[in-house]
């Protein structure tokens, strides 16, 4: 493994991995979108400097790629460095949500799926499916994307993590702790009260159990992406007719006294924004020798229509290049699919 490897030559490595081959005008034009104040002779030496410690090689004509040290140095260096810039992105990004969702309107957080033009229709198609389950609405924005950006369009969906930005302007404060795989079925078998069929249809489904659980120490996306890619997902089951399916999606903790303000909001985001909840009160309320309760939090499970989609399209084989955390948009952006079915010229 490289020493002394500082967060700067990370980021570069990230972007020839994402860009390769990639020559040094184009990198220090991205470094730059990034928030760097480099020049590209600047970014020549440190090419130099890691074709040397075996990081980088040249491709002729073209520019740099990683070798197989630099992806391993890539994937397993720099641990704690990703960890913080994840939680720092959703940190920002959450305290930027306005979006009601009694009003249905304000800046939400969204996540992108990266399309080839020749795929556009079927993602969309695919969309419409996914849509027609207890899952939806699935509110989309279809673009094309910028020169730095891989792809011909790009596919903008709601975030699961626009929730608790939601929850955060109403002054609740959630914990991201956990990602995992989860059982679904869309179907109300072990609950025969009308009022639980109620419940299961607000809630776009019922979760039924978690099937592996990933602790992310507050990086919960960056464990989903690893999730889709390790294909421990299984949305075609439900698009495909089935009752049941696995589902990837996230957990945080949240304060138990404001569990119906929590409940109440959460119900009406999912109504709009589309995905399936769950929520879980304590099963036991201890009290210490003061009367308070032992359990102070109780927990939510929230797979959102971004998290969906992009599972989706990777496991129809439409989309290999995504963002979990694209960034904020306005909720005007979005809308239903078939806005924009045909808008994409055919070859």
């Amino acid at each position: 493994m490289a020493a002394d490897i500082d967060k700067r030559t990370y980021d570069l490595l990230r972007l020839v991995d994402r860009y390769s081959p990639i020559g040094s005008i184009q990198l220090s034009e991205l470094m730059q979108l990034h928030g760097y104040d480099i020049k590209d002779r600047t970014i020549r030496l440190k090419l130099s400097e890691l074709d040397s410690i075996g990081l980088t090689e040249k491709v002729p004509g073209k520019g740099r790629q990683l070798t197989e040290s630099g992806r391993v140095e890539l994937e397993q260096g720099d641990v704690n460095g990703r960890l913080e810039q994840i939680r720092a992105r959703i940190a920002v990004l959450t305290s930027r949500v306005s979006y009601d969702p009694i009003e249905d309107a304000g800046v939400l957080i969204v996540s992108s799926a990266f399309l080839d033009a020749d795929a556009v229709e079927d993602a969309l198609a695919l969309v419409e499916r996914l849509e027609s389950l207890p899952l939806g609405p699935i509110p989309i924005s279809l673009e094309e994307t910028s020169g730095t950006e891989p792809g011909d369009y790009r596919l903008l969906v709601a975030s699961s993590i626009t929730l608790d930005g939601v929850l955060l302007a109403h002054g609740i404060s959630t914990n991201l702790s956990t990602a995992g795989v989860l059982e679904y079925t869309s179907t109300n078998r072990k609950e025969d009260d009308s009022s639980a069929i109620a419940s299961n249809a607000e809630r776009g489904g019922r979760i039924v159990r978690y099937v592996d659980v990933i602790n992310g120490e507050g990086s919960s996306i960056d464990v989903i992406s690893l999730l889709i890619q390790a294909n421990r997902s299984d949305v075609t089951s439900l698009i495909e007719g089935n009752e049941s399916g696995l589902l990837i999606g996230d957990d945080r903790e949240f304060p138990i006294n404001r569990y119906e303000e929590t409940k109440d909001l959460t119900l009406s985001m999912r109504a709009e924004l589309g995905g399936v909840v769950d929520f879980r009160r304590p099963r036991e309320q201890e009290a210490f020798l003061d009367g308070n309760s032992a359990w102070a939090f109780g927990s939510l499970t929230y797979v959102g229509a971004g998290e969906l989609t992009l599972t989706a399209l990777y496991e129809y084989g439409l989309s290999d290049d995504w963002e979990t955390l694209y960034g904020t948009v306005p909720r005007n952006r979005l809308e239903h699919v078939q806005a924009f079915r045909g808008t994409v010229p055919s070859n």
